[in-house]
C-alpha cells in the first residue's frame, strides 16, 4: 500500500518502493481544484519545469498535479528501476494514491512515454484525455522493421559522453533543448537556461545515464492500445526528438489525434513557445 507524507513542514512524497534502509519516494503537487491534469515532466529536469503551463491551466479552472520523476528533482535517486515499466508503476501508484479519476495525462518528451505505457498496460478507465509534447513513440531505435528510426550510434555517443564528463553533456544537451543558437537571448534567456542545468546537474549520475537506453523503448504496441482522443504537439525543428521519427509518425498511428507542429520550434515548446502550446493545451482539455 502506498504511503504519502504529508507532515507538517515536509514536501509531499508518496512512496513507491523500497532500497535497503530507504524508501523510494516521488515529490509531487496537488494544487488547485477541477477536472484533473497530471503533467509528466523530461529529461533531465522536474516538475517544476511545468512553470509556464501550471498558472494558465490554474487560472482555466483546473486542478494540476506535477511530480518528480524517481531519479530527478526532489525525488529519491534509488541505484534502479530505470524502465519505462517501472517509471509507469510510479506514475500509477500516485494516480491510485490521489484516486485521480477523468484525468487529462500530459507528457512532455520523456514523460509521454509514461502516458503512452499507461494507456497501453492499464487503458483508460481513469483517463479521459492524453497530451503527448515532444513525443518519443512510437519508436526511436532504428531497426530493420523501424527504418525510420535513429541510428543506435547516436545514443552510444550520448552515454559515452555523459560517462566521461556529465556537466558537460548536459551544456550540450540544453543547448540543443532550446536551440539557444537561434533563440537564445529572445525566447531562451541565459538565466532560464542556467535554472535547467542546474536542475539538471543535480539530478541523479545513475538515472541521468540509464535513462538514454530507455529512450529507445518500443511504444508501438501501446500506441495502437491508446483510444481517448490524444493531442500531439511539437516543434518542427526539434533537434532531440526529430518530429519525422517521432511526432509524425505517431499522430499517423492514432485513432482519435490532433496534431499541432509549431514551426521554428525546439524541444523544448513549452518554454520557448509557451503561448502556441497553452493555446492548443488549454483548449484541447476544456
Amino acid at each position: 500500500m502506498a504511503r504519502i507524507k504529508l507532515e507538517e513542514g515536509v514536501m509531499p512524497h508518496v512512496t513507491v518502493g523500497r532500497e535497503n534502509s530507504a524508501d523510494i519516494e516521488l515529490y509531487y503537487e496537488d494544487l488547485g481544484s477541477g477536472s484533473p491534469v497530471l503533467l509528466i515532466h523530461g529529461y533531465p529536469l522536474s516538475g517544476h519545469s511545468w512553470e509556464k503551463q501550471v498558472p494558465p491551466l490554474l487560472a482555466a479552472g483546473h486542478r494540476v498535479i506535477t511530480y518528480d520523476r524517481r531519479g530527478f528533482g526532489d525525488s529519491s535517486q534509488p541505484s534502479g528501476g530505470y524502465d519505462y515499466d517501472t517509471f509507469t508503476a510510479d506514475l500509477t501508484t500516485l494516480i491510485e494514491t490521489l484516486d485521480l479519476r477523468d484525468l487529462t495525462l500530459v507528457g512532455f518528451s520523456m514523460g509521454t512515454g509514461e502516458v503512452t505505457r499507461y494507456l497501453g498496460t492499464h487503458g483508460s478507465a481513469r483517463v479521459r484525455k492524453a497530451v503527448l509534447l515532444a513525443p518519443i513513440p512510437p519508436f526511436l531505435l532504428k531497426t530493420d522493421d523501424n527504418p525510420e528510426g535513429v541510428d543506435r550510434a547516436v545514443f552510444d555517443g550520448i552515454e559515452a559522453a555523459i560517462v566521461a564528463d556529465r556537466p558537460a553533456y548536459l551544456k550540450a544537451f540544453l543547448d540543443d533543448f532550446y536551440n539557444v543558437d537561434k533563440l537564445g537571448g529572445t525566447r531562451i534567456s541565459d538565466q532560464a537556461w542556467q535554472l535547467s542545468w542546474n536542475v539538471a546537474a543535480g539530478a541523479s549520475v545513475i538515472a541521468t545515464l540509464a535513462c538514454v537506453s530507455t529512450w529507445l523503448t518500443d511504444f508501438r504496441d501501446d500506441v495502437s492500445k491508446i483510444d481517448v482522443p490524444t493531442l500531439v504537439v511539437q516543434g518542427d525543428e526539434d533537434r532531440i526528438l526529430p518530429i519525422d521519427a517521432t511526432g509524425r509518425r505517431l499522430a499517423a498511428l492514432l485513432k482519435d489525434v490532433r496534431f499541432v507542429e509549431i514551426p521554428g520550434g525546439p524541444h523544448n515548446i513549452g518554454w520557448t513557445h509557451s503561448d502556441e502550446v497553452n493555446a492548443a493545451l488549454l483548449d484541447f482539455v476544456a
